[in-house]
């Protein structure tokens, strides 16, 4: 249990631990807050970034949201979406964990050289949640969405630890890990954060890959909210000079590198999908005709995606 003092306020950092030694260190005033949080497990601080709801009086859930392979290191969520925005006038608080890069964030099984120790499971499942809880005016209710490689962790989270999440969001996510095409999208991203998948789940024969292959444990997902979108790669209406604002860098890279990720990801959703009709679990299914692997339409996933997080929020 943590421990903090009964309030009516949100707690101050000094007041709120963990038994297992996870605890806050500093969160910075305002709306927009800066959050610093010890992960006992990982032995090390992990950066967060707050977004407090509106009115801090009344308790308000919280939607935690995942960045991409690089774990944000380049683009976030906080940066190239309009998220601050979006959600300044409806009650809920915003929370975005920064690191976890190649992660899958997941527990790893052992130590890597390149990436360290990686328990992200854990820290997104036991040892966050209940600090932002003490921390900020919460009601207790969480849901949680990602893009790219967070798109399937969000998954894994899910399963991992029942009912932490009441709805989950996979904006571009490849969900299906353990078949040949899904060990390749996974290799490939461990890899380009210079990570080694073995240290993750092992080698490619170990069972580890199935255990946290969300696809195949679909099941366990029934009574979750489910919102599930991607592109099909073909250039669109944000895949243009104005739809990146002149930033022909930006367009170039969406073009040529967007595009193919977003049909991998729109063959896992296509999957995905299928594997839920089957199994007859409710999920809503956003196949977009165009669209690269871009942070635009993310954006966009997130507003769509809205409507079906806060009714799981607040019922």
């Amino acid at each position: 249990m943590l421990t903090s003092t009964a309030r009516a306020e949100p707690a101050t950092p000094e007041q709120v631990s963990a038994p297992d030694g996870s605890h806050v260190l500093t969160i910075t005033e305002g709306r927009s807050a800066d959050m610093s949080v010890y992960s006992a497990l990982m032995r090390k601080p992990v950066a967060v970034k707050v977004l407090r709801a509106p009115d801090d009086s009344i308790p308000a859930p919280t939607l935690y949201l995942l960045n991409g392979a690089d774990g944000g290191v380049d683009r976030n969520w906080a940066d190239a979406t309009d998220v601050a925005e979006f959600f300044a006038d409806k009650q809920v608080n915003i929370v975005i964990p920064f690191g976890g890069g190649g992660s899958y964030f997941t527990d790893w099984r052992t130590d890597d050289p390149a990436l360290g120790r990686q328990r992200w499971a854990t820290f997104l499942t036991r040892e966050l949640p209940p600090l932002i809880d003490a921390t900020l005016n919460t009601t207790g209710a969480n849901a949680i969405a990602g893009i790219s490689m967070a798109g399937t962790a969000v998954f894994q989270l899910a399963l991992t630890a029942p009912g932490v999440y009441r709805a989950i969001g996979s904006y571009s996510g490849c969900v299906r890990t353990s078949d040949v095409r899904g060990q390749a999208v996974v290799n490939a991203v461990v890899a380009s954060q210079q990570g080694n998948p073995a240290n993750m789940w092992g080698p490619p024969s170990d069972p580890a890959w199935a255990a946290n292959d969300p696809y195949l444990h679909a099941e366990k997902l029934r009574g979750t909210a489910i919102y599930v979108a991607s592109g099909s790669g073909r250039p669109g209406p944000l895949d243009t000079p104005e739809g990146v604002r002149g930033d022909l860098l930006q367009l170039t890279y969406q073009l040529l590198f967007g595009a193919p990720l977003e049909a991998i990801a729109n063959v896992c959703t296509r999957q995905l999908r299928d594997r839920l009709r089957e199994l007859n679990i409710p999920a809503t299914v956003d196949l977009r005709a165009t669209g690269t692997h871009s942070w635009g339409y993310w954006q966009q996933d997130l507003h769509n995606s809205w409507p079906i997080f806060s009714a799981a929020l607040n019922r």
